[in-house]
């Protein structure tokens, strides 16, 4: 890399760039020197790279304005083209929603406001015409109150702007900027409270009551109100330009342009309130809040922090976290290394599990984060890691309250978390969870994490890894893999008729016969005489035992043998019985039911629908708040299925750019065959009408060859399209089952109606039950157990209502276009309990009639 561009790379770090000084002055005025230079020699090259380092390294953005203040002293063109670019970036950026570009390059602009180089009062304009967007948005009469959460947005980066750049702002323009924020609380009394109780982290928990009353942008307004009433003041933002400040003054304004914000869909002529609701969840998927705060850790913990000190700090850590995402060693170093001068470890934890836990989903892979904390822990050994269990100990705490797709992301975080550090943990201090009956959240947590660790590892591995609280190993699964119905036990001599049948079979496979011939002995050897049940029981368990020694055996037996399993099993009601075969045969490996349930599904051999059946069946029904293994193989068969649509919406996507693309082909070989045939040309000295007859044959052959590749591409998107609908058809299908199998199974166990109206009152009610037995037994081995504040049907109710809360919200937009049909057909029946379509609703954010 250029000496240069190293430079603007690593202005304001510790590094040898620039020798021994940390000081921010020093750095600037060594980058200075060096790409004023630059600028005349490959000036073409220093702009956009410039400009690039102050998008993707926003906590560098006050020294790259200052670094632009400078260069605008001796090069106005230069400047004038970096604020040219910068608009127009940001208007591609509001043109496309582009919700971190929009905001990072409004704090750019701010910052450069501050070196001298934009003019106050044209910044000011771009803030009311923000602020005007969002008025006009959520106005009944104009606008479309739906789109609420673009406005919100637009206002919130105006306030996220103004750390940067307020002093100034209040210093050159008072009475401007005083305008803004009262227009801004003009906004906050027209606008509706954006109550997002269905993406909170906790559930009637105490972590987040005192944050109950004011929304995000209500708590952001305040935070910048005491800042302007404290003079501007804050520690987390460095101020370079104020050494500058005599050189600076004498640079030359640049005028912004007036920009124009995105237009939001039209509302519903039809006041249809699905339509409504699809419009604000649109909105909310396009502009989302990008942080909810945890507040895990005591005051006490971040007492010296001001309030709008812990918000810039996150938002570094958040630019960090998205603009460094394909490096995760580097996304660290500057995550440990942020240009602010006090601690900020316990503040870097909360950030992160926010992120973590973040609803409806984090904007990274939950992996990320564990790569990112992982070398955090390395980088920060003497202070990070302690950190980080304080955190998880926190959760722990509250894991009861925790939502439930929160809490499935914690496990499936921390089990990988503990796999980089040798499984390390004081076991010892949660062996408690024991005593506690099999239901209890605590104890679900534990023994979910202990499970995913061998996944991870090996049985014996983590078994040696809680000798500290050896009794935990109650907890670990069954240490047996396979559970095969037909082997022979030592000194067998008689087989049984099945056994002799699964020997056979066996014997079968390994002499390699075909799909075919294996039916047709089956179809004459075994069903005529068994019957259905011993037939398939005899297949799977053989085929199975014979694919179990490794996932590439399972694999191949289902590519090989696959056809088997369909023939037997053609229908939904079969294919439940099939499935409820792979878990008997794979009850000690949780891991090898998910896989092979979703291998099945991957080769049409089970349906969606059939998953869904079986998971609500009885058998799976009552293991619905002790497991985590029927909504794992539930979530991906969903996924699988939503999957499908999202890869078919790409390919007619792709399709029909090649259709256009196709199309333009042949009209031009068309045009040019026309035009060829219409010239007059000498044949043996006398004219004859069309061009030489070598040309005219090789443009025949292109138009033909056009026109075929065109057809055959519209043959492919008509049958893509056909294979989308059929798609789409057998979604609302799949959701009507699903919905209908949640709603028979809460109606069978939740208590009546008008006894419980929140979940609060489910846990009311177990408490009461709890007093009045001060001792339970658990059902499995007649130990007595500790008391638990929720009994066991409470729980169960409390654990299915936040898992139908976690589906919902997770699969909202394929959902919302069915959203007519079910709630004729399954939300609006007499017999629906409240606590379903509370569930529902705040997992859409969304009040059901």
């Amino acid at each position: 890399m250029s000496n240069w561009k190293t430079l603007l790379l690593r202005i304001g770090e510790k590094g040898p760039e620039y020798g021994t000084s940390s000081d921010y002055k020093d750095h600037i005025e060594t980058c200075f020197g060096v790409i004023r230079r630059e600028i005349e020699r490959s000036g073409d090259q220093v702009l956009p790279f410039l400009l690039q380092c102050a998008v993707q390294l926003p906590h560098k953005i006050p020294l790259y304005g200052t670094l632009i203040g400078l260069l605008n002293l001796e090069n106005e063109d230069f400047v004038r083209r970096m604020v040219e670019s910068v608009q127009v970036d940001f208007q591609d950026a509001l043109d496309s929603g582009n919700c971190n570009s929009i905001r990072i390059l409004l704090r750019f602009m701010t910052s450069l406001l501050c070196s001298k180089v934009i003019q106050p009062a044209s910044l000011i304009v771009v803030f009311e015409t923000l602020l005007s967007s969002a008025a006009t948005i959520v106005d009944e009469e104009k606008g479309n109150p739906s789109w609420q959460p673009q406005a919100d947005f637009y206002v919130i980066c105006i306030l996220s702007s103004l750390p940067w750049g307020g002093s100034e702002l209040a210093e050159q323009v008072p009475d401007e900027i005083e305008r803004v924020l009262v227009g801004i609380q003009a906004y906050l009394s027209i606008r509706k409270n954006s109550s997002t109780s269905g993406l909170n982290f906790f559930h009637n928990g105490e972590i987040e009551s005192s944050l109950v009353e004011k929304d995000f942008v209500e708590d952001l307004l305040d935070r910048i109100q005491s800042l302007a009433s404290n003079g501007w003041k804050l520690d987390s933002v460095p101020r370079p330009h104020l050494s500058f400040e005599a050189q600076l003054v004498a640079g030359k304004f640049h005028e912004l342009r007036p920009i124009k914000c995105m237009e939001q869909p039209s509302p519903p002529s039809d006041h249809s309130r699905a339509y409504s609701g699809k419009q604000k969840h649109d909105a909310l998927t396009r502009y989302p809040q990008r942080i909810r705060r945890l507040n895990i850790f005591p005051a006490n913990k971040m007492e010296d922090v001001q309030p709008i000190d812990r918000f810039v700090v996150e938002e570094y850590l958040l630019d960090v976290l998205f603009y460094l995402n394909g490096c995760r060693k580097e996304c660290a170093s500057y995550m440990a290394n942020l240009p602010v001068p006090f601690r900020y470890e316990y503040l870097m934890a909360e950030t992160l599990f926010s992120q973590i836990l973040l609803l409806p989903q984090p904007p990274f892979k939950t992996l990320y984060y564990t790569l990112v904390i992982m070398d955090l822990c390395k980088a920060l050994p003497g202070a990070f890691p302690a950190v980080v269990a304080g955190a998880v100990r926190a959760l722990f705490e509250k894991i009861s309250d925790l939502d439930m797709e929160s809490r499935t992301r914690l496990i499936l975080w921390f089990s990988h978390h503990l796999s980089n550090f040798q499984f390390i943990w004081p076991w010892e201090e949660w062996a408690y969870v024991l005593d506690l009956p099999k239901w209890a959240p605590k104890r679900v947590f534990v023994q979910e994490v202990l499970q995913r660790e061998v996944r991870l590892s090996y049985w014996d591995k983590i078994k040696q890894s809680i000798e500290n609280a050896s009794a935990l190993e109650e907890l670990l699964p069954a240490k047996a893999g396979q559970n095969f119905m037909y082997s022979l036990e030592e000194g067998t001599k008689e087989k049984t008729e099945e056994q002799k049948l699964s020997a056979e079979l066996s014997k079968k496979v390994k002499e390699k016969q075909t799909a075919r011939d294996m039916m047709v002995w089956i179809d004459e050897m075994i069903y005529p005489v068994h019957g259905f049940e011993v037939t398939l029981s005899v297949v799977v368990q053989t085929l199975l035992d014979i694919g179990s020694k490794s996932f590439t055996h399972l694999v191949t037996v289902l590519e090989r043998y696959g056809q088997v399993f369909a023939k037997l099993c053609p229908d939904s009601d079969k294919q439940v019985i099939l499935l409820s075969q792979v878990s008997t045969y794979w009850k000690n490996n949780v891991q090898m039911t998910a896989v092979a349930i979703d291998r099945m599904m991957g080769y049409r051999l089970v349906s969606n629908q059939a998953i869904v059946r079986w998971v609500f069946s009885p058998e799976n029904v009552d293991q619905f708040h002790v497991s985590d293994q029927p909504w794992e193989i539930l979530r991906n068969a969903l996924n699988k299925t939503y999957n499908r649509i999202s890869d078919l919406r790409k390919e007619i996507l792709n399709i029909t750019k090649n259709v256009l693309v196709a199309e333009k082909a042949s009209a031009n070989a068309r045009v040019e065959l026309e035009a060829a045939e219409s010239k007059l040309s000498l044949v043996e000295g006398e004219p004859v009408l069309g061009d030489n007859p070598a040309k005219m044959k090789r443009l025949k052959s292109t138009v033909e060859k056009t026109g075929e590749a065109e057809l055959s591409l519209r043959e492919s998107l008509e049958a893509k399209e056909a294979l989308l609908n059929r798609a789409l058809s057998e979604t609302e299908v799949l959701l009507l089952l699903l919905f209908r199998s949640f709603l028979g199974v809460l109606k069978e166990r939740l208590p009546d109606s008008t006894k419980v109206r929140s979940v609060q009152d489910l846990k009311s009610i177990g408490a009461e039950d709890d007093k009045s037995s001060a001792m339970e037994v658990d059902s499995e081995n007649g130990n007595p157990k500790k008391s638990c504040e929720v009994g066991e049907r409470e729980q169960w109710s409390i654990s299915t209502l936040g898992y139908l809360t976690a589906f919902t919200r997770q699969y909202a937009s394929e959902i919302w276009p069915h959203m007519e049909k079910l709630e004729s057909e399954v939300f609006c029946g007499e017999d629906v309990h409240p606590l379903f379509l509370q569930a529902i609703s705040s997992a859409l954010q969304f009040p059901l009639q």
